[in-house]
């Protein structure tokens, strides 16, 4: 399964959604994709699932690269 991840780079970092990056992880739940991005120490503000349909529009768009962790 693909995890859409929204961080902000510092752990102290308010969240706004101006400076709110994305990462897309694939892995089997969400508590992998946290073990996978802990060394990264990301302020994760939302894990996202992506069912089929948000999928194929993530890829049409050119957004999806899946990080290799």
């Amino acid at each position: 399964m693909i995890f859409k991840v929204l961080y902000q780079e510092e752990q102290n970092e308010v969240p706004v959604r101006e400076r709110t990056k994305s990462v897309y992880v694939e892995a089997d739940s969400i508590r992998e994709v946290r073990k996978k991005l802990n060394d990264r120490k990301y302020n994760i503000e939302y894990i996202q699932a992506l069912d089929e349909a948000h999928l194929n529009y993530e890829k049409e768009t050119g957004k999806l690269q899946l990080e290799n962790i």
